[in-house]
């Protein structure tokens, strides 16, 4: 077991500055910990429920599972780190507040989306809202359906959101594009994308097919889900990627069945689906002054979660060998799920 101590985050988020709870500093102590796979980077991920923490994703997931009392009408945005999350936010923020800011008399009011980055307005659950400076947040200024994301595992959800007629939305997005959107965003909180090559591609790749990845391993995080979406269809939504990217029309109109919220056919008459996706786009929230130049609390840049938000970008950074490892650990882990990534 390593016992390595450091961070590969900034440095207003190293575990030593994160004033961990005690519990969570005893629990870290009695698990399983393996090195990060960042080059340059002494961080230690944490085995806990059958999952890689770090030290700020284990202290939040577990004040989460104390302390988050669930509505019914709550809606959570669940995914692996870098698989859409944004977007995702950025979507069904746009969805459930469109008759706010599309309907003519409001025309006027400028969209929050054109001023802050979706993840101040959909906060994750473990990162932003339960941290050890405020471990009983006041959640009575959320507006219902309050909008929360999470990374965190199915199985290690807090009980009332299994036992809560809450919503679910999963985005997976395919192994391949994941590993190098994540792999890329890492680096760049070390600041040293500059010396990104392939030993620390090597050793990254070793470590995600082995599981050893935040919220990994990646293939569990995502057949839970997608089993749960079978069982319970009116509670957990499942989506791809790379489906919603061709076809986004379609799975808007998805999505907003399912939340309750469906398009008239009004709406969809007057652009409405388009006004959504276009204020939604890659390319619009990318080139936003705020998106561009902001920060969130924690001192990361929100231009961090614009690289480029391509299906296929995999193909510039994995060999044929690599694919093939990928693609064999995959059918090895979900393929007789019927799931097809």
């Amino acid at each position: 077991m390593s016992t390595t101590e450091g961070s590969s985050l900034p440095r207003n988020l190293q575990p030593d500055d994160l004033m961990l709870t005690d519990e969570c500093r005893e629990l870290m102590g009695s698990l399983q910990s393996e090195k990060g796979w960042v080059l340059s980077s002494s961080t230690l991920y944490y085995l806990y429920q059958g999952f890689w923490y770090g030290a700020l994703h284990m202290n939040g997931t577990l004040l989460t599972q104390r302390h988050f009392r669930s509505l019914d009408s709550d809606i959570l945005l669940v995914t692996t780190p870098k698989s859409g999350t944004t977007w995702l936010k950025a979507i069904i923020f746009a969805l459930l507040n469109r008759s706010c800011y599309s309907e003519p008399a409001n025309r006027k009011l400028d969209h929050p989306l054109l001023h802050k980055n979706p993840h101040k307005l959909v906060p994750f659950l473990e990162v932003d809202i339960y941290t050890s400076k405020d471990p009983y947040p006041d959640l009575s200024n959320f507006n219902s359906p309050r909008l929360f994301a999470t990374h965190i595992p199915l199985r290690s959800l807090p009980e009332s959101v299994k036992d809560s007629k809450c919503k679910l939305v999963y985005l997976c997005r395919n192994p391949r594009d994941t590993f190098v959107s994540l792999w890329h965003f890492l680096n760049k909180l070390t600041h040293n994308e500059t010396e990104m090559g392939i030993q620390a591609l090597e050793g990254a790749f070793d470590m995600f097919c082995k599981g050893v990845s935040l919220y990994g391993p990646y293939w569990d995080h995502v057949l839970d889900y997608y089993k749960a979406s079978l069982e319970m269809p009116h509670k957990v939504l499942f989506l791809k990627y790379e489906e919603m990217k061709d076809k986004q029309s379609e799975h808007l109109k998805r999505l907003a069945d399912f939340l309750g919220c469906p398009l008239s056919e009004d709406e969809e008459a007057n652009v409405g689906v388009d006004e959504i996706l276009r204020l939604c786009s890659f390319d619009n929230l990318s080139k936003l002054e705020v998106n561009q130049t902001g920060k969130l609390e924690l001192g990361l840049e929100n231009k961090f979660f614009f690289r480029k938000g391509e299906v296929g970008d995999w193909v510039n950074y994995l060999t044929p060998e690599k694919i093939e490892r990928l693609d064999r650990i995959t059918e090895e882990k979900i393929g007789s799920s019927g799931l097809k990534l």
